[in-house]
């Protein structure tokens, strides 16, 4: 599975959160406003080539659908993250945003509690 650009990730991620969509809906989803129509349908393609998307045919028009779901594409991307920048290691990864203070003393609590409840 190759990685996706930013701009195929924001598209991919309008494509999830419809379900799937013609090129008009997806642009219509997005949260960048201006992205021209042409360049979408560019990154859309893109995404058929990569295997992210499979297009339908609707007459004249294709509908494009994920192939893969979100939660897919986080585990795949996410564990490569972590070997790649925090020697594989998830607590060294969870130490290194409690430093930076994007993890509160509450939200640390409920992971432990997500954690506790899995076993």
């Amino acid at each position: 599975m190759e990685k996706l650009t930013l701009q195929e990730e924001e598209a991919m991620l309008s494509i999830w959160q419809l379900g799937g969509g013609f090129v008009k809906a997806i642009l219509e989803n997005l949260k960048d406003e201006k992205t021209p129509y042409t360049t979408l349908a560019s990154t859309i393609r893109n995404l058929e080539r990569k295997g992210y998307v499979k297009a339908v045919r609707f007459a004249n028009a294709k509908r494009y659908e994920p192939i893969i779901t979100e939660e897919e594409y986080k585990a795949k991307f996410m564990n490569g993250f972590v070997v790649d920048y925090f020697r594989n290691s998830y607590k060294e990864m969870v130490s290194f945003f409690v430093e930076q203070e994007k993890l509160s003393p509450s939200e640390l609590e409920e992971i432990m509690r997500l954690i506790k409840n899995k076993k």
